[in-house]
C-alpha cells in the first residue's frame, strides 16, 4: 500500500533520529529551522528547580520542545501567542541562577499544546493562561541569536494579514538558504562531478522541508537545511527508474523520482523555487535516463492495457502518476473508482452487472433524485458555475480513509484534533449511502481499497478515536456482509476491479476523471463540473497581486482538492477483452474485433502457427541477414512469394515484373508491361497468377503457367499505389483520390481471359491515396493519404468509420493488427502512429529521426524499413526502439513476413532484394 510504504520509510528516518518529533507537529505551510540541545527548567519551590533535557527547535511558526524522555510530552508553543520573548532574567525577571541568566531562554505566552505524552498518539491537550516557560541552551553562546531569530519570527507570526506573514518568513527562509550550500563531504565519492545546485524543498504529506539539491555525475541530493531527519538524502542516478514534472499548488515546480517501475510510493519529492530551476534538474536527469530507461506516455500505457499487458488496477495507477496525483501530496493524492454497489448482500456476485457501480455516471449523478436538486441549484447559480460544492479527492477525505494508520496526519491537517466521531470511517456501507445520499459527500476511493495491506481497515494501534452517539466507540471498519475479514475484503475489490464488467466499462470512468468529459461542454452533459479553482489553469497565482487574497487562494486550492491533469481530448477505447461482446457494437464490422470460432480440427494447426509466430516476434531483434541480391535497375517497390516459398515476384520504378528463384538464386523471368513505374504486387491464391499495379493507370495480370499478360484492368484516372486482394475481390488505391473494390471470378482454365471485373464499390477520398491495407477478415480496410489522413473503411456497407489526421506529410504504410483491433501507420514525418479501430481514437505515437518507409508488425512490436536503409525494431508497449539492424545503402521501400513470421525479405531503393533470418 502506496501510503504505508510512505509511512515505514519516514518512520525508518525517525528511528535514525531517535526523535519523537516530527514534521506533522508543525502547521500547514510552517518550516523548521534549527534546533539546540536544552533543558527546560521546572520552578519547584523558591529555591528549587528541576531541569528535564531536551531538544529545542525553532520552527517559523512555533517553538517546540521534545524531551528526550518519552514520559514527558513535546511541548508546542505558538509563537502568535507569545506576550514576551527575551533572555531570561532581563527587565526583572525571576533570576533562578547566574547559569539560568547567561544561558536561559524566557517565553511568556498565553497558550501551549501537549503533544505524545508517553509517545502515544492522541489529540493534542491545550492549556491556556498567562504563562512563562524557561529553556537553558547547551551552548550559553547562542542564546542571543535564537532571541533574535524568535524576536523576527514572532513578529512575522503577529503581522495582521497572512500575506504579510507569509512574505517575512519566505523572507527569512531565503536569506537562511543563501548563507548556506550544500556539504560537498557529503558525495559518496570524491571522483564525483558537479553539475548543478540549488534551493529546494523536499515534499511529503502535509509538510516540506527546505534546503539545498545538488546533482552530480552519479548522484541525487538533497541536505535539509534544519538536518532533519537525516543529514543528506541520496539516490544514485542508476537506481533511477521513472522522473515526473509536477505542479505544486498549481505552479510548475515539483519534480518526483522513483527508483521502481511501477510503485506509487517515490523516493523523493522536490518542489522548487525557481521552474527553471527545476526543468534543469529534470533535463540532467532525463539525458540520463534515456540511455536505458523508456519514457512511457499516457497513450503507450493505454496500448499495454487495452492488449492486456497491464491490469485494471496497474493502469489506473500510472494514469494517476502521469496526471500529477502522488502519494506525497494529499491535494492530489491518486484518485480510484468506487467499483461495488452492492454492500448489503451476504455473498457478492461479480457476474451480476447489478453488483456495479454505473461508471459512466460522477459519483455525484449516481441518485436520481439528488443530482436533480444539484441541477436545480446549478441552473440557479451565477456564473462561474459548479455542480459539487466539494470534490472526490481531498487531502480531508484521503485521511479519513487513512486516520488508522495515519492520525498525526489527521492531527496535523485538523489542529491537533480528530473528526467528530460520528464523522469518521466507520463502515463501509455507511460510506457508500452517504457517497450516494449525502448533500455535499461526493468522494471516490484511495488506491488502497484495491491493494493487500489492510492496516488501514484495523486500529492496530489502538487509537482513542472517540465514541460515537449510540455508545460505541470507534474502532476497526465495519464490513460488508459479504466480507469474512479485511483480507478477504480487499481481495474481493481486487477481484471486483480486474472483473469482466469492470474492463468493459473502466474507460468510462476514465472519460470522467482523466478525459475528455473532464471539462467543457461534454463535462456539463455528464453532471461532471465542479469549482472552477479545482481545475488545471483554473486560476493564475502569478497574476493577483494582493498577498492575503493569493494565501488565501492557495489555502482554498490545496484544502478543497484538485482535479487531475487531463489526459486525453477524445473518447477513451474500451479494453479488449477475450470474451468480449457488446449490443452497442453489433454493426457491420463487429466480426472484426470478435474471436472467430475455430473447429477441433484446425486447433492443433493454429495452434502452430500461433507458437511459431510469437516465437519469431520474441527474437526478431536477433535478426540476421542471409543472402542479397540486385535484381532491378530503380527501387524495388513491391514482393509477392510464392506458398512453398520457392519463387519470389518482385515490382520496381524501372518498369519490370521479375522472378527470382530462391532455390536455384537465379532470375528466371523478367517482364515489362508499360515503360512506367510498377508499384506493388501480390500473388493469386494457386499461385498461377501474379497482379501488378502501374503509375500508368492500370492494373496488370500476369499468367505464371503460361508466362504472358492475362488481362488488364484500366480503373483510375491516375497512378495506382496499391492493390490487394482477397476472396475474388480487388482493391486498387490510386492518386486519383479513390478505393475502388472490384469483383471479379477467376477464369476456369488459366491462361484464358478473365471475365470482365465489375465495380462494386468507390471509396472517395480528398485527396491522392498512397497505400492501404485490408484486415485479417477483409471486412475493414485502411487507407493513406498524401496530405497524412489515415481512414478507416466498413467494406460490408462501404462506409466511412473514422478519419483520422495522423501524419504532416504522406501517409507512407498502414495495417491493422493481427486482430484488427488497432491500426498503425507511418508517415514522412517520421512518426508512428496508433489508432483504436473501434472508436478512431489516436492511442499512441513515437517518433524517430527519419522516416519510416514500410513495416509489418503484431500488434505489440514493429520491424519496419527506414529511409536511411536500416531495418528498425519497436516496442510499442515499451516505447521504445529495441534494435537498429543495418540493410540497405538507400531507404527500405517494401517488405514482406510469411505468415509464420519466420522468414522476411526486403526490398530497397539500392535496387536489392534481401532475404533476412531469425537467429533463435
Amino acid at each position: 500500500m502506496a501510503f504505508t510504504r510512505k509511512r515505514q520509510r519516514e518512520q525508518q528516518l525517525q528511528l535514525y533520529s531517535k526523535e519523537r518529533f516530527s514534521l506533522l507537529l508543525l502547521n500547514l505551510e510552517e518550516y523548521y529551522f534549527e534546533q539546540h540541545t536544552a533543558f527546560h527548567i521546572q520552578s519547584q519551590s523558591s529555591h528549587e528547580e528541576r531541569k528535564i533535557r531536551g531538544s529545542l527547535k525553532i520552527c517559523s511558526k512555533s517553538v517546540i520542545f521534545e524531551p528526550d524522555a518519552i514520559s514527558q510530552p513535546i511541548i508546542k508553543i505558538p509563537l502568535r501567542d507569545c506576550l514576551k520573548i527575551g533572555k531570561h532574567g532581563e527587565n526583572g525577571a525571576h533570576r533562578h541562577s547566574a547559569k539560568a541568566k547567561s544561558s536561559g531562554i524566557s517565553l511568556i505566552f498565553r497558550q501551549v499544546y501537549f503533544i505524545k505524552e508517553h509517545n502515544i498518539v492522541a489529540p493534542y491537550k491545550i492549556e491556556r493562561g498567562k504563562m512563562e516557560y524557561v529553556f537553558e541552551l547547551e551552548v550559553s553562546g547562542k542564546v542571543e541569536d535564537v532571541v533574535e531569530t524568535l524576536l523576527q519570527l514572532h513578529r512575522a507570526s503577529c503581522l495582521d494579514k497572512l500575506g504579510d506573514q507569509t512574505a517575512m518568513i519566505t523572507a527569512i527562509l531565503q536569506s537562511r538558504l543563501a548563507r548556506t550550500s550544500f556539504d560537498k563531504n557529503r558525495f559518496q565519492s570524491v571522483s564525483e562531478k558537479l553539475h548543478m545546485e540549488c534551493k529546494a524543498e523536499m515534499v511529503t504529506p502535509l509538510v516540506t522541508n527546505p534546503g539545498h539539491v545538488c546533482i552530480t555525475d552519479t548522484n541525487l541530493y538533497f541536505q535539509p537545511l534544519n538536518g532533519h531527519p537525516k543529514p543528506v538524502v541520496q539516490i544514485t542516478l542508476q537506481d533511477v527508474r521513472r522522473i515526473y514534472k509536477r505542479r505544486h499548488g498549481l505552479m510548475p515546480l515539483g519534480l518526483e523520482v522513483f527508483c521502481t517501475e511501477d510503485d506509487l510510493c517515490s523516493d523523493i519529492y522536490l518542489k522548487f523555487y525557481e521552474p527553471q530551476d527545476r526543468d534543469d534538474l529534470y533535463f540532467y536527469i532525463a539525458t540520463y535516463l534515456e540511455h536505458h530507461v523508456a519514457e512511457h506516455t499516457a497513450e503507450s500505457y493505454m496500448l499495454q492495457w487495452q492488449r492486456g499487458h497491464l491490469s485494471n488496477y496497474q493502469y489506473l495507477l500510472h494514469l494517476n502518476n502521469l496526471a500529477d496525483r502522488s502519494c506525497n501530496d494529499l491535494s492530489q493524492y491518486p484518485v480510484f473508482p468506487w467499483i461495488i454497489n452492492d454492500y448489503s448482500s451476504p455473498e457478492l456476485d461479480l457476474s451480476n452487472p447489478g453488483t456495479f457501480r454505473d461508471l459512466s455516471k460522477p459519483v455525484g449523478a449516481l441518485n436520481q433524485e439528488r443530482l436533480e436538486r444539484l441541477l436545480t441549484r446549478y441552473q440557479e447559480m451565477p456564473e462561474p458555475k459548479f455542480m459539487y460544492g466539494s470534490h472526490y479527492s481531498s487531502p480531508g477525505y484521503v485521511l479519513f480513509y487513512l486516520v488508522r494508520i495515519a492520525p498525526e496526519y489527521m492531527l496535523c491537517l485538523q489542529n491537533g484534533r480528530f473528526d467528530n466521531a460520528d464523522r469518521m470511517f466507520n463502515s463501509i456501507a455507511e460510506t457508500w449511502k452517504n457517497c450516494l445520499d449525502g448533500a455535499t459527500d461526493f468522494k471516490e476511493l484511495i488506491p488502497e481499497f484495491y491493494d493487500e495491506d489492510v492496516s488501514f481497515l484495523v486500529n492496530s494501534l489502538k487509537l482513542d478515536l472517540g465514541k460515537r452517539q449510540g455508545g460505541q466507540m470507534v474502532d476497526d471498519v465495519e464490513l460488508p456482509a459479504w466480507a469474512s475479514s479485511p483480507q478477504d475484503f480487499l481481495q474481493k475489490n481486487k477481484d471486483a476491479l480486474e472483473s469482466s464488467y469492470v474492463s468493459e466499462h473502466l474507460h468510462e470512468w476514465i472519460d470522467l476523471i482523466f478525459g475528455y468529459k473532464q471539462k467543457g461542454s461534454e463535462a456539463v452533459g455528464a453532471h461532471n463540473v465542479f469549482h472552477p479553482l479545482t481545475y488545471e489553469g483554473g486560476v493564475d497565482l502569478n497574476s493577483i497581486e494582493d498577498p492575503d487574497e493569493k494565501v488565501a487562494m492557495l489555502t482554498q486550492i490545496l484544502e478543497f482538492g484538485q482535479t487531475p491533469k487531463q489526459l486525453f481530448v477524445t473518447p477513451h477505447p474500451r479494453r479488449i477483452t477475450p470474451k468480449f461482446k457488446s449490443v452497442s457494437q453489433a454493426s457491420s464490422y463487429s466480426a472484426s474485433v470478435t474471436d472467430s470460432p475455430v473447429s477441433p480440427g484446425e486447433e492443433s494447426f493454429e495452434d502452430l502457427t500461433e507458437e511459431s509466430r510469437s516465437l519469431a516476434w520474441n527474437n526478431i531483434t536477433k535478426l540476421q541477414l542471409h543472402e542479397q541480391y540486385k535484381i532491378h535497375k530503380e527501387a524495388v517497390t513491391g514482393i509477392a512469394v510464392s506458398c512453398n516459398g520457392s519463387s519470389v515476384f518482385t515490382t520496381s520504378q524501372d518498369s519490370t515484373l521479375k522472378m527470382f528463384s530462391k532455390e536455384s538464386k537465379m532470375l528466371q523471368r523478367s517482364i515489362s508491361f508499360s515503360n512506367m513505374a510498377l508499384s506493388s504486387c501480390l500473388l493469386l491464391p494457386g499461385d498461377t497468377t501474379v497482379i501488378s499495379s502501374s503509375w500508368d493507370n492500370n492494373v496488370y495480370f500476369y499468367s505464371i503457367a503460361f508466362g504472358r499478360r492475362q488481362d488488364t484492368l484500366m480503373g483510375h484516372d491516375d497512378a495506382v499505389s496499391k492493390i490487394c486482394w482477397h476472396n475474388n475481390r480487388l482493391y486498387s488505391a490510386s492518386w486519383d483520390s479513390t478505393v475502388k473494390v472490384w469483383s471479379g471470378v477467376p477464369a476456369e482454365m488459366p491462361g484464358t481471359k478473365r471475365h470482365q471485373f465489375e465495380l462494386v464499390a468507390e471509396l472517395e477520398h480528398d485527396v491522392s491515396v498512397n497505400t492501404i491495407n485490408l484486415n485479417a477478415v477483409s471486412t475493414l480496410l485502411v487507407s493513406g493519404t498524401k496530405e497524412g489522413m489515415v481512414n478507416i473503411w466498413d467494406l460490408t456497407t462501404a462506409t466511412l468509420l473514422h478519419q483520422i489526421s495522423c501524419h504532416s506529410g504522406t501517409v507512407c504504410d498502414a495495417a491493422f493488427s493481427p486482430d484488427s483491433r488497432h491500426v498503425l501507420s507511418t508517415g514522412v514525418d517520421g512518426c508512428l502512429k496508433v489508432i483504436d479501430v473501434q472508436t478512431g481514437t489516436l492511442i499512441s505515437s513515437m517518433a524517430s529521426e527519419e522516416p519510416q518507409r514500410c513495416f509489418v508488425w503484431d500488434g505489440n512490436s514493429v520491424l519496419s524499413g527506414s529511409r536511411s536503409g536500416e531495418l528498425f525494431v519497436w516496442d510499442l508497449l515499451g516505447a521504445k526502439i529495441s534494435e537498429r539492424i543495418q540493410g540497405h545503402t538507400g531507404a527500405v521501400t517494401c517488405i514482406w513476413m510469411n505468415e509464420q513470421c519466420s522468414s522476411i525479405i526486403t526490398g530497397g531503393e539500392d535496387r536489392q532484394i534481401m532475404f533476412w533470418k531469425l537467429q533463435y
